[in-house]
């Protein structure tokens, strides 16, 4: 077994990106005064598990159905390639998958104890259905990222349930601002999906893989990119301006600016392949985003 080969189909540059969530979330819950350095550093493992599981069953699933083949555009996949036989990627799933299960139970019994059985419960649910979203994404006779609902679990799981899902394992309630941030997360993640979808259009029509670009097209996926980019600093705007005690905490404006400016360039982009370089820049610039939005509260 090639260690190597298991880190490169673990897409490593893709974790900045799911993490961003926890990261925004943990942030509020510190600037309200909740603080625990484990549910941290859990609910960051708990994520780094379930994307690359995710990363992990997306390279199988494309790979068995044959989206992946030479014509796709982007970094060769590891069944594609080669380098990992389906049954080996069928084992690293199920070995990623137990190992975050079971740090996700840590998680939960370091958050509520042994007090608060119904929230301990709920979160176990969550726990394996963000498990099945993960598999599910791809794999299987009935994949939703075959049927265009990629965009919808993304923002569901990367944008609400990772902001405001770390926010509740500290504070143990809802708070609907929250929200806020939670959906710009939720909008520049799928909005990263979207610009992967918009390089692969070509490659998933002809491999019957109907994303949300697939059925809209070029042009219009294009108008949905501007409105996930222009919403997300919108509701990050009104989360700020709700919660206003000092000028620091636009200091995620910053953050933007880079985004903007992937913006232009996807505006003048013809060119699917063009799109490749234009995802590692709004991956990590969510991740500036999330670093300098949670700066902005505690400075």
């Amino acid at each position: 077994m090639d260690v190597k080969n298991y880190i490169q189909a673990a897409r490593l540059r893709t974790l900045p990106l799911s993490i961003s969530g926890i990261i925004v979330g943990s942030f509020i819950a510190y600037a309200e005064g909740y603080s625990n350095i484990y549910i941290v550093i859990l609910a960051l493992l708990t994520t780094i598990g379930f994307q690359i599981l995710s990363n992990f069953a997306n390279d199988y699933g494309d790979g068995v159905k044959g989206t992946d083949n030479e014509e796709r555009i982007g970094p060769k996949r590891a069944l594609q390639s080669g380098t990992i036989s389906e049954k080996q990627m069928l084992n690293a799933i199920k070995t990623t998958g137990f190992i975050t299960f079971i740090i996700a139970l840590v998680l939960i019994y370091v958050s509520f104890g042994k007090t608060n059985f119904l929230y301990s419960l709920l979160f176990l649910m969550l726990g394996i259905v963000s498990i099945a979203a993960a598999i599910k994404y791809t794999m299987g006779k009935n994949a939703y990222g075959y049927s265009g609902f990629g965009d919808v679990f993304v923002f569901l799981f990367f944008g609400l349930l990772s902001v405001c899902g770390t926010y509740f394992l500290f504070t143990k309630q809802i708070d609907f601002f929250v929200f806020l941030p939670a959906i710009s997360i939720g909008f520049l993640s799928s909005a990263v999906l979207n610009l992967n979808n918009m390089r692969d259009i070509e490659n998933d029509k002809s491999a019957n893989k109907n994303t949300l670009v697939v059925k809209m097209g070029s042009k219009k996926a294009k108008y949905y990119h501007y409105f996930l980019i222009i919403c997300s600093f919108l509701f990050t705007i009104a989360y700020t301006l709700l919660n206003y005690q000092s000028i620091k905490q636009f200091l995620f404006i910053i953050a933007f600016i880079p985004i903007f400016i992937h913006l232009i360039n996807v505006v003048k982009t013809t060119n699917p392949k063009d799109f490749d370089p234009e995802l590692k820049k709004l991956a990590l610039s969510t991740f500036l985003f999330a670093l300098l939005f949670g700066i902005g509260l505690v400075l």
